[in-house]
């Protein structure tokens, strides 16, 4: 017996079927039984090797094809071959990459078990939304770039539903179910977001017609169930794909009794529009700072300025914010403000100007932002004395004893620390307790209200007496009247900020007292 026969042997002995696949997958040899009877291995020849394939397994089988190097052998696989006649058949996957054949892959097959129908197989009971997005989460992970590109979101609206009785209802969700895990991508990543709304991460190629699969489902039990389908791609961020998702998941869930046409995919599309324009803003910090003046209320006199953002036509940040923290991409917009601020304090003539930038809780999370705030100011540390940082309560602070260590290394370094929009959030008084800042912002709410509500008054007298007995400073925001700003100072406030003493403008406006005047009534749309 010649040694090719005796491989040949021991090759049979391990599997069922022997196929080589080319660079672009598609099968060059093929050799054995295949999943039936009646299919030759010999037919497989030149097609792709995801054709044999259920559309559940073809995600983990070219994945783990793609990722093999010469000499190198992939872990055992379980998948579902597609028997071609509506079954399917379970098989172990292996493969190898011999040196002297690359990138030639060598696979082997084995089937296990007897061919059945999909939808026989038991499939666990669809998640809810937030069980989609951990099995998303477990999904994506470790995925980068073109793998993730591969992939695709998929959003199934059913009509109909409230038509079958107890009995058939829970048929007809085993079934819905079945086929939606079988056509995701891992036959897993499927899930049952509302009632009659349904969402699975599937291969962004897979042509199955899921309307249609839910449609047959229905008509399984006798029911005649409508249904639309609509898909967007993942993109080439895990993280900020699963945050988009959870992102468009929950703004569609708020607003689904106003907007009920509202589509996920059309959301988490837009979504991830936003999202690559917000990098690209940020990227080429093409977002304008306006300087809004906070006076001494006692003297009027200016005491500093506070950066606020502004986006092109749609002027104030406050929606691109809320995306940004939620999709992690606000600490590259915190740092591009203080970029564009440490830049403005070095220009000729800025001597004596006093700026307020923004930080979000998020952007605390970890050392990044404190650590390239001193970098960016390490030349210059005198600078460091004419920077505030107000800490916003926008996203919550997670850690906030590391928080306070973060912000302490900044204050040892000569920056002020300020609470924003104190009263705003639940979490004022954990910040107030926590953190260890030199000023608290009252949020403008209080401000509105302190003309004609004693209780507010009342709030604002103690606050100001609490952070006095802390060695905090106080100011007050969207001052409009002369009237507030006159009860505020009389609590004791230190510092105001609103339309009374001046709008945001294109340059700090420096010239000396703010002159008594009244405004009209109004709210500046500004991120602070």
């Amino acid at each position: 017996m010649n040694l090719k026969s005796r491989l040949l042997g021991l090759a049979f002995a391990a599997a069922d079927a022997l196929v080589e696949v080319n660079d672009k997958a598609e099968i060059t040899f093929a050799l054995g039984a295949g999943p039936t009877a009646g299919q030759s291995t010999a037919s497989w020849i030149g097609r792709p090797f995801a054709d044999l394939l259920s559309f559940s397994s073809r995600s983990a089988v070219l994945e783990a094809l793609r990722s093999l190097t010469g000499g190198a052998r992939s872990l055992p696989l379980e998948i579902l071959a597609d028997c071609g006649d509506g079954r399917v058949r379970r098989a172990l996957f292996r493969a190898f990459v011999l040196p002297d054949l690359a990138p030639a892959v060598s696979c082997a097959l084995t089937w296990q078990g007897e061919p059945f129908v999909l939808e026989d197989l038991e499939a666990r009971p669809l998640t809810d939304a937030e069980g989609f997005m951990a099995l998303a989460r477990e999904s994506l992970n470790g995925k980068t770039g073109a793998a993730l590109q591969r992939l695709a979101m998929a959003f199934i609206e059913v009509q109909g539903l409230g038509a079958a009785d107890d009995l058939a209802s829970e048929r007809l969700a085993a079934r819905i179910g079945a086929r939606l895990q079988a056509a995701s991508h891992d036959g897993l990543s499927a899930g049952q977001l509302t009632a009659n709304r349904y969402a699975l991460i599937k291969e962004a190629d897979d042509g199955r017609d899921l309307e249609a699969e839910v449609r047959e489902a229905g008509l399984a039990e006798g029911l005649t169930l409508t249904s639309r389908a609509s898909e967007t791609a993942v993109g080439s961020d895990a993280l900020c794909a699963l945050r988009a998702m959870r992102f468009a998941i929950e703004g569609c869930l708020k607003d689904n009794a106003a907007q009920p046409e509202l589509s996920f995919a059309d959301s988490l599309s837009r979504t991830l529009k936003d999202a690559d324009r917000f990098r690209s803003i940020v990227r080429e910090k093409e977002f304008a700072l306006f300087y809004q003046p906070i006076v001494d209320l006692k003297t009027r006199a200016v005491h500093h300025f506070e950066a606020l953002a502004r986006f092109g036509q749609s002027g104030g940040p406050a929606p691109a914010i809320r995306m940004a923290e939620e999709l992690a991409l606000i600490e590259s917009f915190d740092l591009a403000v203080a970029e564009k601020i440490v830049h403005r304090l070095r220009q000729p003539g800025s001597g004596l100007l006093k700026i307020a930038i923004n930080v979000s809780g998020a952007s605390l999370a970890n050392d990044a932002y404190v650590t390239a705030l001193l970098k960016m100011t390490a030349s210059e540390p005198d600078n460091r004395r004419r920077l505030i940082v107000e800490v916003t309560e926008t996203a919550a602070l997670a850690d906030i004893a590391a928080a306070n260590r973060r912000l302490g290394a900044l204050r040892d370094a000569g920056v002020k620390v300020c609470i924003d929009d104190f009263g705003a959030g639940s979490a004022a008084f954990d910040y107030l307790r926590g953190l260890s800042v030199d000023a608290v912002k009252i949020d403008g709410a209080f401000v509105r209200d302190i003309d004609g509500d004693a209780r507010t008054r009342t709030l604002i007298g103690h606050l100001v007496e609490l952070c006095g007995s802390l060695g905090m400073t106080t100011i007050a925001e969207m001052i409009e009247t002369e009237d507030a700003a006159q009860a505020l100072q009389d609590l004791g406030v230190n510092y105001g900020q609103g339309w009374l003493f001046g709008r945001a403008e294109a340059e700090p406006v420096t010239t000396g007292p703010v002159p008594i005047r009244a405004r009209r009534q109004g709210v500046v749309e500004a991120w602070g």
